[in-house]
């Protein structure tokens, strides 16, 4: 086994130390882009009513919904078929909602995705094909057509006695099925200024991002409006050049700040805490009161040809006991690891652990907020 000189042992340690502080301090920041959409470049959502063919008898009842009927009718009047008053028996149609988000700056003849979702009784709608179908705006335009195949996730089997569903059969989704007709006009390089829309509002992260900015430009072009807005003033040398402006920004690294802030989902017993936690001077104790019933009935037979009757005795045994944990204090000002570690040595679970958190906040010796979801 070959032998290092305790200089080498040491320089070795010192670069790990190195490496490990350099990963800490570069995951405690984040991109600008991470931290703030630029407001006005957004999706728009979507949304149309059509019909789905080709079904292998999964499709809607006609004679239970009568919206698919009507659109059906409707469709085969359009393409030249008058069946008014004809009896209509088929169940390879079925009615959908279709719904898509249109991306920002989509330009007319592109292409995005969709999402089909039976709006009947439709069983299933495997192997189906969606017909023309308009995709409206909150405005009412058109700005998309969707049609095309669908692409099922789930699926459905059944016999005479039994049936199997696996994931949603009646939701389906078709890539690039839809064709962009109408382009939403938002010309990004005249702005005179560009603002900026944090994801999570904080006084703090604000400033830190306008700060950023001004760093790098050398100018006070940043300014935060409020907990959520960052206004940024285009320089001269990017006037009528804002994406080019943008691109340099979102680039900046920036150390987000946050609230206290634990989460409960009191339906899992999920608990998340943030880091910045704070917990005052507490005890915490916690105990569990367990009541144990055994029966053990005990049989009475009579003696043999006598005339009594065989009857049986009951026995039971009730225990208490109550399982109680030593009286923990928790100290001034503790971290979130600390009081984790503290919590889990009491050696109890995410449900009491819901409990004494509650407990601790109604005291008034928890530096944090707590949700409930």
């Amino acid at each position: 086994m070959p032998s290092f000189s305790p200089t080498l042992l040491k320089l070795a340690a010192a670069a790990l130390s190195a490496l490990l502080l350099s990963g800490v301090a570069a995951s405690a920041t984040s991109r600008i882009k991470d931290l703030a959409n630029i407001e006005g470049v957004r999706q728009n959502q979507l949304i149309g009513y059509g019909l789905v063919v080709g079904l292998n008898g999964t499709g809607d009842t006609l004679n239970n919904i009568p919206f698919t009927k009507q659109s059906l009718q409707a469709m085969l009047e359009r393409m030249g078929v008058n069946i008014r008053g004809a009896t209509i028996r088929t169940g390879n149609v079925a009615a959908v909602m279709v719904t898509g988000n249109l991306p920002a700056f989509a330009t007319q003849g592109t292409r995005m995705d969709v999402t089909v979702s039976a709006l009947g009784d439709a069983k299933n709608l495997q192997g189906g094909t969606l017909l023309v179908t308009p995709l409206l705006g909150a405005d009412g335009n058109v700005y998309a057509v969707a049609q095309g195949s669908l692409a099922i996730g789930g699926f459905q089997a059944e016999g005479e006695a039994a049936k199997i569903t696996r994931g949603v059969p009646t939701v389906g989704r078709i890539a690039n099925g839809a064709i962009i007709e109408r382009e939403i006009e938002f010309a990004l390089n005249r702005l005179p200024n560009v603002r900026l829309a944090l994801r999570n509002a904080d006084f703090t992260t604000a400033k830190r991002i306008a700060a950023a900015v001004n760093d790098f430009l050398g100018t006070k072009s940043a300014e935060p409006i409020d907990p959520s807005t960052v206004q940024l003033s285009i320089p001269a040398e990017f006037k009528g050049n804002a994406v080019a402006f943008l691109t340099e920004i979102e680039q900046l690294q920036v150390e987000p700040d946050q609230a206290a802030k634990i989460i409960i989902d009191e339906r899992s017993g999920i608990i998340v805490m943030g880091r910045d936690v704070r917990v005052a001077t507490v005890a915490v104790a916690q105990g569990n009161l367990t009541v144990s019933i055994s029966e053990s009935p005990q049989v009475s037979q009579p003696n043999p040809l006598s005339r009594g009757r065989t009857t049986v005795t009951p026995n039971s045994r009730i225990g208490v006991t109550e399982d109680g944990k030593k009286l923990a204090l928790v100290k001034d000002g503790v971290s979130l690891q600390q009081l984790v570690d503290g919590l889990n040595g009491l050696g109890i679970g995410p449900r009491d652990l819901i409990g004494i958190l509650q407990a601790i906040k109604a005291a008034g010796a928890i530096e944090a907020d707590i949700e409930v979801m």
